[in-house]
C-alpha cells in the first residue's frame, strides 16, 4: 500500500517547534488527566488517564487532522480535502473541514458500521463507500484525489498530523509536573506515538515512551524488530482503531529512534481494561482506547513495579454498542476473575448435588486470607459463585459439565482444578482455552436418547447463595437432571433452563414440587425448538 509523501529527516527539534505551533484548539479541547483511583490502588502504582475519549469526536484524531488542514493554503482549502478512513480519522477530517469551511470527501469501506457513517455525515462529510477494507478505500481515495485536485489528509504518516497528535504529550507534561515514569501509547499506523515521543524526548527524555499493540495487529513491533517496515497479511479487527497492516514511513523512522519499549496485549486483557476504565470513570472506551491501560497492568505484573507513576492515553471511545456483550463476556476471564472448567462427575443419584455443595463450600483466596487474619463474615463476595453451568446428559456412566466460577485473583484456576480432582471430580482447566471460551460454551447440549420422560422448564432463580441447593434439596431422589443451562448476566435474577426426567406417574408430585419451590417458571416441553434441537 502506498503512502502519501512525507517531509523527510525532520529532527526532534523540528517536531518540537511544529507541536508548539500546532493549531488544534479551534476544534479540540484540552482533555483531562485524571487519576484512576481504583486501578492505582490495585496495582500499587499511580495510573493517570489522559481522557481523549472526551473530545468532540470521541477520539484524539481530530487534533492531527485539523492541524494538517489548518496549515493548507487558501487555494488548497478552496479545492477541498479527502481522506480514507473507517472511523475516527474520518470524523476528525469532517469536523475540521466544516470548521474551515471546505469540502471533505471521506472514502470508507462498505463494511463500515452505520454508526460511524452517520457520524461523518452529521459533520458534513461527503461519503464515498468503496471496497471491503481500509486498503481498498485508500487506493480509491488516491484516485479521487488526482481526479478532483483534492488534498489528501493522511491518518498518520504526515508531519503536520504527527505534530497535532503531539499536543497530547504537551498537555500531559503541563498537567502533571511531578514524577512520571512512563507514558503508554496505543499504536496503529504510528501517528500518535510519533507525536508523543517527539515531545517527551525533547522536553523530559527520562520519561519512557512505551508503545502498545494488539498481538494480532503488531505491524510496528514486527517492523522495528526487522529494521524495516513489515506489511502484515492480515490483522485482527477487535481493536479496529489500531488494525493497520503497514505503518507509515515517517512514523516507523520516529518510533525506531525514540520509543523505549513495546508491549503486545490480547483481546481478553483489553476487555478487562475496558472494564477497569469504566469502574474508575463510568465511561466506556473502545478497544483501541483501552490498550494503554491493559499494557500498564501487564507491565506492572511482569516487572513487579511499585510506587511508580504511569500515564495511559485513552485514545478513543467510538465503541459499537453490539460489541459490549462480547466485552462483558471476556472481561472477567481477561482479569482472571472467572475460571472455566470441564468437570466429569458420576452419572448417579446425588452426584450433582455433591458437586454443587463442594463449589459452595470452596472459599476464594480473599476468604482464606480473611479467616487467617481473624476477620469474620463474607468479605466482598468472597464465597465462590457459579457464573456459568452447562450440561446435557450424554453418557450412562459419566456427566461432563462446563462450569464457570468466580475467582479473586490471578492463578486460582489451577488450585480449583486440584480441589475438584481431590474430591473425585476429574477437572480440565479451560480458563485459557480459546476454543472453549469462544465456541464450546455455547454448544453444550444436543439430542440424546438417554433423556426419556424429560420435562423442560425455564426458571427464574434469585441470584443469591443457596438458590440452586434449595432446588436440588426439594427434588425427589429419582428425578434426574438431564439438562442444565445457566449463565450469570449480571442481573438480580438468573435465567436457568432445566431438563428433568420425571416418571409419567409422578406428574402430581412434580407439580407440587414446583409450587413449593416458589421460583417463577415456564414449561417448554412442547416447544417446537426444543423438539427440533434437543429431543432424540
Amino acid at each position: 500500500m502506498r503512502n502519501a509523501p512525507v517531509t523527510p529527516a525532520l529532527t526532534p527539534a523540528d517536531y518540537l517547534r511544529k507541536i508548539l505551533n500546532a493549531r488544534v484548539y479551534d476544534v479540540a479541547v484540552e482533555s483531562a488527566l485524571e487519576k484512576a483511583r481504583a486501578l492505582s490502588t490495585r496495582l500499587g502504582n499511580t495510573v493517570l488517564l489522559k481522557r481523549e475519549d472526551q473530545q468532540p469526536v470521541f477520539s484524539f484524531k481530530l487534533r492531527g487532522a485539523y492541524n494538517k488542514m489548518a496549515h493548507l493554503s487558501a487555494e488548497q482549502l478552496a479545492c477541498g480535502v479527502i481522506c480514507a478512513s473507517a472511523g475516527n480519522h474520518a470524523q476528525g477530517v469532517a469536523l475540521g473541514a466544516r470548521k474551515l469551511g471546505t469540502r471533505a470527501v471521506i472514502v470508507m469501506p462498505v463494511t463500515t458500521p452505520r454508526l460511524k457513517i452517520d457520524a461523518v455525515r452529521g459533520f458534513g462529510g461527503e461519503i464515498v463507500l468503496h471496497g471491503d477494507s481500509y486498503s481498498d478505500a485508500y487506493v480509491h481515495a488516491l484516485e479521487l484525489q488526482a481526479q478532483q485536485n483534492l488534498t489528501f489528509v493522511h491518518p498518520f504518516d504526515d508531519p503536520d498530523v504527527i505534530a497535532g497528535q503531539g499536543t497530547i504529550a504537551m498537555e500531559i507534561l503541563r498537567q502533571h509536573q511531578g514524577p512520571l515514569d512512563a507514558v503508554f501509547v496505543a499504536i496503529g499506523g504510528g501517528g500518535l506515538i510519533s507525536g508523543v515521543a517527539n515531545y517527551i524526548k525533547a522536553v523530559r527524555p527520562e520519561i519512557k515512551v512505551i508503545g502498545v499493540q494488539m498481538n494480532d495487529s503488531d505491524a510496528m513491533m514486527q517492523s522495528v524488530a526487522a529494521h524495516q517496515r513489515v506489511n502484515l497479511n492480515d490483522v485482527g479487527l477487535f481493536s479496529d482503531g489500531t488494525a493497520v497492516k503497514l505503518v507509515g514511513e515517517e512514523t516507523f523512522r520516529i518510533a525506531s529512534e525514540l520509543v523505549d519499549d513495546y508491549i503486545a496485549v490480547d483481546t481478553d486483557a483489553v476487555c478487562a481494561a475496558i472494564k477497569d476504565v469504566f469502574v474508575d470513570t463510568r465511561s466506556i472506551v473502545e478497544p483501541a482506547g483501552a490498550l494503554a491501560v491493559a499494557a500498564i497492568k501487564q507491565y506492572v505484573a511482569q516487572h513487579g513495579r511499585q510506587g511508580e507513576t504511569y500515564a495511559a492515553i485513552l485514545c478513543g471511545a467510538n465503541m459499537n454498542f453490539d460489541r459490549l456483550r462480547f466485552v462483558a463476556e471476556r472481561a472477567e476471564v481477561g482479569e482472571e476473575r472467572e475460571a472455566l472448567f470441564a468437570v466429569t462427575i458420576p452419572e448417579e443419584r446425588g452426584s450433582f448435588r455433591r458437586f454443587c455443595e463442594l463449589v459452595s463450600e470452596m472459599p476464594t483466596r480473599d476468604a482464606e486470607a480473611a479467616a487467617t487474619s481473624g476477620a469474620t463474615g463474607v468479605i466482598g463476595g468472597a464465597l465462590r459463585n457459579v457464573t456459568e453451568f452447562n450440561y446435557r446428559i450424554s453418557d450412562a456412566a459419566k456427566a461432563h459439565v462446563f462450569v464457570g466460577l468466580t475467582t479473586s485473583q490471578r492463578g486460582e484456576s489451577a488450585t480449583i482444578a486440584q480441589t475438584f480432582n481431590a474430591h473425585g471430580f476429574d477437572a480440565l482447566d479451560l480458563t485459557h482455552d480459546e476454543l472453549a471460551k469462544e465456541h464450546l460454551r455455547h454448544l453444550v447440549g444436543g439430542r440424546t436418547g438417554l433423556a426419556h420422560d424429560e420435562r423442560l422448564l425455564r426458571f427464574v432463580f434469585p441470584e443469591r447463595p443457596g438458590a440452586l441447593l434449595k432446588f436440588l434439596s426439594l427434588m425427589k431422589p429419582n428425578w434426574n437432571i438431564s439438562l442444565f443451562h445457566y449463565r450469570n448476566q449480571g442481573a438480580d435474577y438468573g435465567r436457568i433452563l432445566v431438563g428433568l426426567q420425571v416418571p409419567t406417574g409422578e406428574s402430581a408430585a412434580f407439580d407440587a414440587f414446583l409450587e413449593t419451590l416458589g421460583y417463577p417458571y415456564v414449561e417448554e416441553t412442547a416447544n417446537p425448538a426444543y423438539r427440533l434441537f434437543l429431543q432424540a
